[in-house]
């Protein structure tokens, strides 16, 4: 197969969540277990920092990942989901694996895959884990693909956990309170494995405190830690928490020297170190143009104040969701003094277009429908003066389509 015929075969023979929903969901770790001991444990070669939480796991894996390398290791990085291609999951000192990597990965391994019925998801952790132990990484920042405890990321060892924050998102599938889904993020604490939170909840603080003291683990809130300040080139007021947890786990993890010049130079060169796409990403000027890849409450409320800021005359707003969200719930975080173009994002979940527009107008946001996040791009373009803002958000599939 070329490399577009095993990325079609990987797609379509095994769903992944992200295109089809929950049920394309296989939550236990036995075929993840499988795989793993069929591929002769490869997680068991390098060490690892695992990162989960409901916002911002992708931001701190990338800034753990680029302080890693500014200290100089050779540093696996695997994320998900990826937003242009699928090689952005698995990456080695920013750099994606081979189009040959994947395609001989997928050969050699085809029948296995085809005989046990294995995810997407559970395939890709594999692919990570393997392509880590043979490029002999000194240490993989991996990031929880849904959850925690029943994730397939969830066999590896690490020398330190980070959990960022809990907020609403997939709430069928994790829970419906904040202390419910606190403890399936909670599953990546191991016994005696230190654990950083990003972000103190009082309605998750005490479930991260049992757990840990079940498991033995330090547990460590980055808001008591009072880290000293940095300044990350990751855009977005919204990163300040990341950063006091990212920070806060330097400071704990005993595993690796790291040193405040390395946290330094880590910290403001994370895109560059790393390639990080979506977060808060300006695409252009006059009229200026920006996305995030925030899609649930809490994502949206901190995108959408940091929004807030921008000082444009005129607000244009591109926006597109899936429709497994509760897009009313989402729709109310909205200003309603903004130009909206809506659209649909091009994967089977996207919520189509003219039905959004309708939820939209129901809540007093005023707007058209396009079919397509590029038409709906090109009309917010056309329509805006050089001092206006555009703004694209709602999915990350949304978002994927403009970056």
């Amino acid at each position: 197969m070329t490399y577009q015929e095993t990325l079609d075969w990987m797609f379509s023979r095994l769903p992944m969540y992200q295109q089809k929903g929950p049920d394309a969901l296989n939550h236990k770790l036995d075929n993840i277990q499988d795989f793993s001991t069929y591929l002769g444990n490869p997680h068991q070669d390098f060490k690892s920092i695992h990162v989960a939480g409901t916002n911002g796991k992708g931001s701190s894996s990338h800034m753990i990942a680029s302080v890693l390398q500014e200290a100089g290791y050779t540093v696996g990085l695997y994320t998900s989901p990826h937003l242009k291609d699928f090689r952005e999951r698995i990456k080695v000192n920013g750099e994606m694996l081979s189009e040959d990597d994947v395609m001989a990965f997928v050969k050699t391994h085809k029948p296995f895959l085809e005989a046990n019925d294995l995810s997407f998801f559970e395939m890709t952790v594999g692919m990570a884990f393997r392509y880590f132990s043979e490029q002999k990484v000194d240490v993989a920042v991996i990031e929880v693909g849904l959850g925690g405890r029943l994730d397939s990321t969830n066999i590896i060892q690490p020398e330190i956990c980070l959990i960022t924050n809990i907020g609403w998102d997939h709430q069928s599938i994790l829970g419906d309170t904040l202390e419910k889904i606190a403890m399936e993020k909670a599953g990546i604490i191991k016994r005696e494995v230190p654990v950083i939170i990003s972000e103190t909840q009082k309605e998750t603080q005490g479930i991260f405190k049992l757990i840990a003291a079940q498991k033995r683990s330090p547990i460590f809130f980055a808001e008591d830690a009072a880290p000293m300040e940095y300044e990350t080139d990751l855009k977005g007021g919204y990163q300040h928490k990341n950063m006091l947890g990212v920070v806060t786990l330097f400071q704990k993890l005993e595993a690796f020297e790291i040193t405040t010049e390395a946290i330094k130079k880590g910290l403001s060169h994370v895109v560059d170190n790393t390639g990080l796409l979506g977060r808060w990403q300006v695409l252009g000027s006059k009229p200026k143009i920006i996305c995030d890849t925030a899609h649930n409450e809490q994502g949206l409320k901190d995108v959408l104040k940091q929004l807030k800021k921008e000082k444009g005359e005129t607000l244009h707003l591109v926006l597109g969701f899936v429709n497994d969200k509760d897009v009313e719930g989402l729709l109310k975080l909205f200003p309603k003094k903004a130009q909206y173009y809506f659209v649909s994002p091009n994967v089977p979940r996207g919520l189509e277009s003219k039905k959004l527009k309708k939820i939209g107008k129901s809540m007093g946001l005023k707007g058209k429908a396009y079919e397509s996040v590029y038409k709906g791009l090109k009309a917010a373009k056309k329509a805006s003066e050089k001092e206006d803002v555009i703004f694209i958000a709602g999915s990350t599939f949304t978002v994927a389509e403009v970056v």
